[in-house]
Formats: C-alpha cells, structure tokens, sequence
C-alpha cells in the first residue's frame, strides 16, 4: 500500500500545525508535515513505552548510535559515537548552540537564500550579523560568490543540505570546494543535514563530513523529518573529527534538550523502517513528476523543474500575472501553499509546495491553481 495513501477525510481528524491553521475548506500544502501514518515499528516502541511508564528523562546514547549505524549503512560515513555526536533537542536548538559555541554578538554568518526562514531567525534573532549569498539561477550553491564573502573571513557559514526550499542536493565536489574554502578563512561550516534520506532513488547523498575540509565541520540532524516525528524532539549535533573544542564548548543545556519519547522513537524509525523512507522517496518522486504534468497542462506559465531532494516544490509563478499567488491561491482557490517571501525577499512570486501527499491531493491543489489563473 502506498504510503502517501491517506485521504483528506482521515488528515482532518489531525490537530497538527497543518491542518489547524487555515479554514477546513482550505486544502493545506504548506508546513513540511507528510501525510503518512506511522510506522509500525515507531508505533510499537512509543505503546510500548508508555504501556511500561518508561516516561522518564533520557539515559544512554541509543539515538546517536542509530544515527550512526543508519550513517554508514547509507552513506558509508564511520562515526566514534562517544567522540563525534551530541544529542539535543531538535535541529534549530541544535544549530543555535553550535552557534554559539562557535561566534560571538556581531560576528558575521553566511546564508544562502532562498533559505529556510529560521535560519535567519537564528542568525539574526541572537545578535548575529547575515551575509547573504544567494543561490544561481540554477538553484546551486554560488562558489565565486561564496570565495567573496569568505574573503571577509566570516565567523560561520549555515549551509541547508538538500537545500530547502529549492530541493537541491549538493554534490560532493560543491561541498568540498566549500569546506576547504572555510578551512582556509577559518570559517565555521555549520550543515542542516535534517533532509539527508529525503533524495530521489538512485541519487547520492554526500554527508558534509565525508568530503575533505569537513573534518572541520559541524553537521545537525534528525529523523525528524524523514520520519515525520516532528512531534517528538530529538536531534544531533555531529562534529568533525577536527572539532572537539566545538563540541567541548556547547552550551550545557543544548546537552540536555533531547526528550526520552522522542529519543525512543526517533531511534525506532532509524533502526526499523529506513526501507520505510526509500519507499517515501520512490512516492515523493512520481509525485514531483505528476506535478509538473499537471502544471504544464493546466498553469502552463508557473515554472517548476523537479529538484533531486526533499520532497518540497519551489515553483515560480512569475508569469501567471498575480501580485501575491500565495495569498491569491489561499483566500480565491483555497489552497495553502508556503509563501515564497517567506525565503526571500526577492522571491515573492513563488510559492513552496509540500509533495509528501496523496496524487490525489496534489491533482486537487493544481485544480484549484488553475481556477485562480483561468478565472
């Protein structure tokens, strides 16, 4: 049975973000939440704690050992669990210590925006000074672009891998032009690898520290996302072998972050259902392509080529001749989608859209564009 199989009658039942926010005629495809159900073995493991009153704080490095089994299982990454990995809250607390571990008020960190909007809530919001380096036309990393900015030796450099919104995957020459680049202007790479099993099949994944320089680098990541356990928070703070002053220095209540259910479950998905998630991203895929036929044949002016990662949709809507197509598409067909402004400034003609739902939801959603543009 397909995973992204449920119906909107079943997801309405659900008192999440997604489907909470907007009107119940308005169908949502905007906040990254799957529409899966979940998986039995990460079922089993939360019943089963809770059937025993195992509810108290965590204890051990279960989690980082998952990840770590799961790192070289995948990606053929050797980790030393006790040296290498922390265990924390989720990925924005977790990037947040890092951060300041690594810099101080004032310093500088690099973006690459379009970009996730709370990496600039955590640059700026903590006294932190944003360079923007902007993704190429192409929606791939700018390196000359990125060599300038580095010229100014900024303090860190907050890199998304798959890139979100746009869905692209770093190769691994990209990564190692940049992690030697910020060996030598002794800037700190900071990675959000939480999209890391969330690729095409067949498409390579390079961890960050796999690649030369990023024995200097500093990963965070969870099965969050590719498990859709967002509820439940747990992360991981993944160093460098060259970074064990970062890790030393990490604020002591990061350490302490994680809860117990989500350590138990997050440790459940990575251990029991990672042929759970190749299924997802065989779906997420057909999905990426069923929506770019429906767009051609039905908002044939909305751009969209099906990026390799994530299963999130950067369509660019330009030339439908709408001021805001986000709020047009939400309050005249009904239909939510991730305002483009959201990850730039200059993006405002775009709109993000979630993918990890039913065909039959996305055939509904191009529907309800189509009736905005032809009215």
């Amino acid at each position: 049975m397909p995973i992204l199989s449920l119906t909107e009658a079943e997801l309405r039942r659900r008192h999440s973000l997604k489907w909470r926010t907007y009107d119940p005629d308005i169908l949502p495809l905007w906040v990254a939440e799957m529409d899966t159900a979940v998986h039995p073995a990460v079922r089993e493991a939360l019943l089963a704690a809770v059937d025993a009153g195992d509810t108290g704080y965590p204890s051990g490095r279960g989690y980082a050992e998952a990840f770590a089994a799961l790192a070289h299982s995948r990606w053929g990454l050797d980790l030393d669990v006790a040296a290498q990995v922390r265990q924390t809250g989720d990925v924005m607390n977790g990037i947040l210590a890092v951060l300041l571990a690594t810099t101080q008020p004032g310093d500088a960190v690099v973006i690459n925006p379009p970009i996730y909007p709370p990496f600039r809530q955590v640059v700026a919001g903590y006294g932190r000074r944003i360079v923007e380096v902007p993704l190429t036309q192409a929606g791939r990393l700018d390196l000359a672009g990125l060599a300038t900015a580095l010229a100014d030796r900024p303090a860190a450099y907050l890199l998304c891998s798959p890139h979100n919104p746009n869905g692209t995957v770093h190769t691994a020459a990209e990564l190692q032009a940049v992690a030697t680049a910020c060996v030598e202007a002794g800037t700190r790479l900071i990675v959000d690898e939480i999209h890391a099993c969330l690729v095409d099949p067949g498409v390579r994944f390079t961890p960050v520290l796999a690649v030369a320089g990023g024995e200097h680098a500093v990963t965070v990541t969870s099965a969050g996302k590719a498990w859709n356990l967002a509820a439940f928070k747990a992360g991981l703070i993944i160093g460098g072998s060259a970074t064990p002053d970062v890790l030393a220095a990490l604020p002591p209540l990061a350490l302490q972050a994680m809860g117990w259910m989500g350590a138990i479950v997050h440790t459940a998905a990575m251990t029991h259902a990672q042929d759970w998630v190749d299924q997802l991203d065989a779906e997420v895929a057909a999905n990426k392509a069923l929506l770019a036929t429906l767009l051609g044949q039905s908002v044939p002016a909305a751009r969209y080529s099906p990026a390799e990662g994530t299963y999130l949709a950067w369509v660019d809507c330009s030339d439908l001749g709408l001021a805001d197509p986000a709020t047009s598409f939400r309050e005249q067909g009904r239909v939510a989608f991730s305002p483009g402004v959201n990850f730039g400034a200059e993006h405002s003609a775009w709109v993000r859209i979630n993918l990890a739902a039913s065909p039959e939801l996305i055939t509904e959603a191009v529907r309800r564009m189509a009736g905005v543009v032809n009215a």
